[in-house]
């Protein structure tokens, strides 16, 4: 784990301010931000240096302060942030700077098309211009990183946004591919190019970051933490999981991105918003009870917490927004000991395909059929130790090259279970299965869709063909355990031959089969996580699901009775010697509709939203645990309350009479 920690409760303030709103600052008042930050149960809050308008908020010699600021604002912020024992970590816009692209046109990024690259189309909308980090923007870029940590060094940290660099075609990125041998023609190559600048990018802005103090914290923010690509860790202090719910993520991303965090070694934060929408709502409020929820899902993914707020341009707080945020911070406030120092305890480890191939839908389709089935599980990427786990699970996408044979291997030899699914477990530069499974390999079907047709994996409500949306991967058994055969359509839907409104249905019986078991492997010949994905039926959700407990058996470490909406977690504090168990629960409806709200562009289109509102309790909840470690007594924290439990065999035996929205089940060894 890296040296940095974080705190438990931040704020990140927002504050993106056009130069068209005069008097900024005006009414900021030391007692009302501190009261603010009282009420809130804040501890850290991140303020601006600069924003996407390319305005700083202080005085500068490298940028221009904001033309209707007449006083040094970040430093009244800080200051009357640490006379409260509150951290101040800095944000400066990296990616969008629109002050800069209107000076330095030849700055942006731009596209093989020709195209500036942002947030605005056309010359005439409005939006954030992004700049390419290959020019000499990169230079102005640091010049401002560096000036900043000198005048302020008592910050505690540099968060440094928009962080991503596309396939630019600016002049000195074309002039970077034609020295390098690089075609511009080719995407691949302007991949590279956006690579190294990116790396540039990385090396440069660190490095102007700890000028002054070599263990100033940074984090650099692109909205997302790319699986796989850890060569850029080594210029990130800590992780801040950008993860709105209701702004675009939704409320399965931030649990799938802290499941990968937790193996990185680095603390990790978990980010959402007070906004009812995404940033830059002003006077959109999310439900309290949707922040309380959001807050202990943070917590239960192993991770601390920030909530976005935007500062008005006057400076003055809002204090609505601070009471709602203090609702959900003064219950993390009291449950921040069992949550420090956690390690996940987990049967299952998912490999990323987002890693392998850049495809992120199988990841989410299983991240989904996981968390709704209440399987224990880590989203990891190849360079994680696969030994500690119980099973491995390749979803759809993931072929296999000689190095991943071998540590896959190494891991089946100590008893590990292997689970593939779709083109999983093919290899990736040749025909056929890189691991034995008792099959014959003939390719990818060529019906689409098909049915599978089972006793053994069956859906518990479903007796009948299922249809499978994606082509399965064709195979004959030859030495193995038939789970699931399949039934073909009667024909693929073409203009010559079609059946009412969809797809035709299941016919003959095929000679390929659906789903087999050799040993310790389990594969399943369709893209599985991706057609959940896709389409979310609870009947494809419990044919893998069942799939997956046939292969782990018994040697599972939960099992209970929660719903699918609910969500659990298992930690362990290994220096308190305690398991914490996690349970959540709320009840998230999908409301609003996509509306065009102005032809003028002068408010955002709408969309659907996922929105928590009430928090319902869950009662006569049932967990049997199969730990490693015997169990002296067990509480329900925070409230201090001893919970009574058995042992029958191996098993721990728990029944919870009734929560609402969190509780913590501490169980001491």
């Amino acid at each position: 784990m890296s040296g940095h920690r974080l705190r438990f409760r931040q704020v990140h303030l927002d504050f993106h301010t056009s130069p068209h709103i005069t008097d900024i600052g005006k009414e900021f008042n030391k007692a009302e931000w501190q009261e603010a930050l009282r009420i809130g149960h804040v501890n850290s809050i991140t303020c601006f240096s600069k924003c996407h308008h390319g305005w700083s908020y202080h005085p500068t010699k490298v940028g221009r302060m904001h033309p209707h600021l007449d006083f040094d604002l970040l430093r009244a912020q800080i200051e009357a942030s640490k006379e409260i024992g509150v951290n101040v970590p800095v944000y400066i816009s990296a990616g969008a700077d629109n002050l800069m692209a209107y000076e330095h046109p030849e700055w942006r990024e731009v596209s093989i098309e020709g195209k500036y690259q942002g947030w605005s189309p056309q010359t005439n909308q409005p939006g954030f211009k992004k700049m390419c980090f290959n020019t000499p923007y990169l230079d102005f870029l640091c010049d401002q990183i560096s000036e900043v940590v000198q005048m302020f060094p008592e910050c505690d940290g540099i968060f440094l946004d928009i962080v991503f660099q596309g396939e630019c075609c600016c002049k000195w990125c074309l002039d970077y591919m034609l020295r390098n041998g690089l075609d511009p023609d080719k995407p691949e190559h302007r991949l590279i190019c956006a690579e190294a600048s990116l790396e540039k990018y990385y090396q440069k802005a660190t490095a102007a970051a700890r000028c002054c103090n070599p263990n100033m914290p940074v984090f650099h923010n692109s909205g997302h933490v790319p699986k796989g690509k850890r060569d850029v860790l080594k210029y990130f202090s800590h992780l801040e999981l950008e993860s709105l719910p209701t702004g675009g993520w939704g409320y399965d991303h931030f649990p799938l991105s802290a499941k990968y965090a937790q193996h990185t070694g680095l603390d990790v934060l978990g980010m959402t918003g007070r906004f009812h929408t995404t940033w830059g709502e002003f006077g959109g409020y999310k439900h309290p009870n949707a922040l309380r929820y959001e807050c202990a899902a943070m917590l239960a993914f192993g991770a601390k917490c920030s909530i976005g707020d935007q500062l008005h341009p006057s400076g003055k707080m809002d204090m609505s927004t601070y009471r709602i945020i203090g609702m959900a911070y003064e219950e993390v406030e009291k449950k921040e000991p069992w949550c420090d120092n956690v390690t996940s305890v987990s049967d299952i480890a998912v490999l990323s395909s987002e890693a392998e191939s850049g495809d992120r839908n199988p990841d989410t389709g299983a991240g989904r059929i996981l968390l709704e089935e209440h399987f224990l599980f880590d989203l990891v990427d190849r360079q994680v130790d696969f030994s500690p786990y119980k099973m491995l699970i390749l979803p759809d996408v993931i072929q296999i090259d000689p190095a991943l044979k071998e540590k896959i291997e190494a891991f089946l030899a100590k008893g590990g279970k292997l689970f593939l699914t779709g083109k999983s477990g093919l290899w990736k530069n040749d025909f056929g299965f890189a691991f034995d499974l008792g099959v014959e390999f003939h390719g990818e079907s060529p019906f689409q869709p098909d049915y599978v047709e089972t006793d053994v994996l069956a859906p518990s409500f479903v007796a009948s063909p299922l249809v499978m949306y994606l082509r399965s991967q064709q195979i004959k058994p030859i030495e193995c355990e038939v789970l699931a055969g399949i039934r073909k359509p009667y024909f693929n839907r073409t203009w010559k031959h079609f059946c009412s409104h969809q797809h035709a249905p299941a016919a003959d019986l095929s000679e390929y089969v659906a789903a087999v078991r050799k040993g310790s492997i389990v594969y399943l010949s369709h893209p599985v996580f991706s057609i959940y994905y896709a389409l979310g039926a609870v009947a494809h959700r419990e044919y893998v699901a069942n799939a997956l407990r046939y292969l782990l058996g018994e040697d599972i470490t939960l099992k209970t009775n929660l719903p699918s909406m609910a969500r659990v977690t298992l930690n362990e504090q290994a220096a308190e010697r305690r398991y914490v168990l996690h349970l959540l629960y709320a009840n998230r409806v999908a409301r609003g509709a996509s509306m065009r709200l102005s032809e003028e562009g002068f408010v955002r289109d709408s969309s659907q939203i996922e929105v928590v509102e009430e928090l319902l309790p869950l009662r006569n909840v049932e967990i049997e645990l199969l730990l490693p470690k015997s169990v002296r007594s067990v509480t329900l924290e925070p409230q201090g309350k001893p919970l009574p439990f058995e042992i029958r065999g191996t098993r721990l035996l728990l029944k919870i009479e009734e929560f609402t929205c969190h509780q913590m089940v501490v169980l001491n060894y």
